[in-house]
């Protein structure tokens, strides 16, 4: 059985964020301003049904899906595209596929401990994030 995601985490670092956003041509203010951004993850996970909303002070995201069921994903609150996503488990990390205009997107979470780990990926640049559970 996967590991439950389910919590509120505060994000603890943030490496190679503003490269990852290059890769999905977000403009310049837009990165500037979300470089600075610390936002939280608030995880809803009950069996194959997970809602990940991302809050800050700046936008919020909220995804809500169901494991293995691809669904068009709307990313105006990130990059302003569209994607065909599939979100699955290998082992005990969720993996999500992005088919779009981007080669090689998609993300990864799993748990370490109280941390949430969260690899983001575009275009061959990779970002990786943690968070704390509190």
């Amino acid at each position: 059985m996967p590991v439950n995601l389910t919590g509120y985490w505060k994000m603890i670092s943030n490496d190679n964020f503003e490269e990852y956003l290059k890769a999905l041509d977000v403009n310049v203010a837009i990165r500037k301003i979300a470089t600075l951004l610390k936002p939280d993850k608030d995880i809803v996970h009950e069996g194959d049904h997970i809602v990940i909303k991302t809050l800050s002070t700046f936008k919020n995201y909220n995804m809500d899906f169901c494991v293995g069921q691809e669904f068009e994903e709307d990313l105006s609150g990130v990059d302003d595209r569209k994607c065909m996503t599939t979100i699955t488990w290998d082992g005990d990390k969720l993996v999500c596929v992005q088919k779009g205009e981007i080669e090689g997107r998609g993300w990864t979470h799993w748990v370490e401990g109280d941390e949430l780990h969260l690899e983001l990926r575009a275009a061959g640049v990779v970002c990786k994030q943690v968070f704390k559970k509190t």
